[in-house]
C-alpha cells in the first residue's frame, strides 16, 4: 500500500521479490480480490484493499506494542524500585545511589529491603525484590549476578586506644566483635545455602583467623556476635571492645566516629559484592538502567584502571604498589 511496489516492499521487509508475489497470492486467494492492481505507475490498491488499510494499520500498531520492549525514561519515570540489601551496603552504597537519582531521576522511588530473607529467591522470582546486593558464592541458572566491588578485612577500634602495628600476639590480646547475619546459621565457609543460593553469612573471614591461630596457645576471643553493623560505632566506644569489618566499612565508619583502622596480621580473603537480579529482566530497560544505576554508585570503590600498555608504565609497572580508592 505505502511502497506501490512488489520490489520495494520486499526490500522493506527483507524478504525476496518471489516471496512477496507468492504470499501477494495467497492473500489475494484467502481475501476474493485483486487487492492491488499493476498499472504504469505501479501496484495501485484495489477498493476492497482501500477499505482494508486503516484496519490493518491499526492492529499492526497494535502488534507492535505488544511485542516491543517498553522504553524507560528516568527523567519522568515514577516507578518504584526494590533492592534488597545489608545494612553493610546500605551504608556504604545507598547514599551515592540516592545522589544520583537525586540528580537524574527525581521521580523514582527507592524501596531497601533487609536480604536476609530465606526465601529471597522466591521474591526475585515473583518480582517483588528487583535486585539484591551482596556476596554470593553459588547462584541458580535462572539468575545472573554481577561484581561491584570488592573488600578484604581490617580491624576498628576507639581512637584512644594505641595499638600501633598488630601483630598475631597482641591480635590474641583483644576482646572482637564480629557480624554474622541470618541468626548466625551458616556453614563452616560462612555461607548459608538455601533454595540453591548461597550468601555470605559471617561477614568476616573466620577461616583466614583460624588458619593464622591454629597451633597458638593463644587465640582472639570472639567477645561479641552481633546480627548486623548499626550498633558497632556506640559498642566500640567500650574501649576494651574492638571489631573487625569490611575495609570499606571501616574507611566510612572512621570518618564518621572516633575510631582507627587497623591491618590484620594475617590475609583475609577478598570478598566480592555483586548484584544479583532474575534471567527473565534481560533486556528490560528499567532494569538495565537500575543495575547500570549501581555500577556507577560503586565506581569509588573499585580499584583505580592502571593502563599497562603504556611505554612511561610497563618499565617499572613491577614496582608500583595496588592502588584503590579507599584502601
Amino acid at each position: 500500500m505505502e511502497e506501490r511496489s512488489v520490489l520495494r516492499a520486499s526490500q522493506r521487509v527483507c524478504l525476496s521479490q518471489s516471496a512477496v508475489s507468492h504470499a501477494l497470492g495467497r492473500l489475494r486467494e484467502v481475501i476474493g480480490d485483486e487487492l492491488f492492481v499493476r498499472t504504469t505507475t505501479g501496484m495501485q490498491p484495489t477498493a476492497r484493499a482501500l477499505r482494508m488499510a486503516p484496519r490493518i494499520r491499526e492492529a499492526w500498531k497494535s502488534l507492535e506494542i505488544a511485542v516491543e520492549l517498553p522504553k524507560f525514561d528516568p527523567r519522568s519515570s515514577t516507578k518504584r524500585f526494590t533492592v534488597a540489601v545489608s545494612d553493610f551496603v546500605t551504608m556504604v552504597v545507598v547514599p551515592d545511589l540516592l545522589g544520583l537519582l537525586n540528580r537524574e531521576a527525581t521521580l523514582v522511588d527507592l524501596v531497601l529491603q533487609s536480604d536476609n530473607s530465606f526465601d529471597l529467591t522466591e521474591q526475585l522470582d515473583l518480582g517483588h525484590v528487583d535486585v539484591a546486593v551482596g556476596t554470593f558464592s553459588e547462584i541458580p541458572d535462572r539468575f545472573r549476578a554481577s561484581p561491584l566491588f570488592s573488600s578484604d578485612d581490617v580491624l576498628v577500634a576507639h581512637r584512644s586506644r594505641r595499638l600501633g602495628r598488630l601483630s598475631h600476639d597482641k591480635l590474641a590480646t583483644l576482646s572482637i566483635a564480629t557480624v554474622s547475619v541470618y541468626g548466625g546459621h551458616g556453614g563452616t565457609d560462612g555461607f548459608l545455602s538455601a533454595h540453591g543460593l548461597s550468601r555470605r553469612s559471617e561477614m568476616f573471614d573466620r577461616m583466614a583467623m583460624e588458619r593464622a591461630f591454629r597451633g597458638s596457645a593463644r587465640k582472639p576471643r570472639l567477645a561479641v556476635s552481633l546480627p548486623h553493623f548499626l550498633a558497632l560505632p556506640s559498642l566500640l566506644e567500650e574501649r576494651e571492645l574492638t571489631a573487625i569489618v569490611p575495609r570499606r566499612l571501616a574507611s566510612l565508619l572512621a570518618r564518621m566516629y572516633p575510631l582507627s583502622v587497623h591491618e590484620l596480621p594475617y590475609k583475609a580473603a577478598v570478598m566480592d559484592v555483586s548484584v544479583l537480579w532474575s534471567e527473565r529482566n534481560l533486556g528490560d530497560g528499567a532494569q538495565d538502567w537500575l543495575r547500570g544505576m549501581l555500577m556507577r554508585a560503586t565506581e569509588s570503590l573499585r580499584p583505580i584502571p592502571v593502563d599497562t600498555e603504556s611505554p612511561a608504565l610497563s618499565s617499572s609497572m613491577t614496582s608500583l604498589p595496588r592502588i584503590a580508592v579507599g584502601v
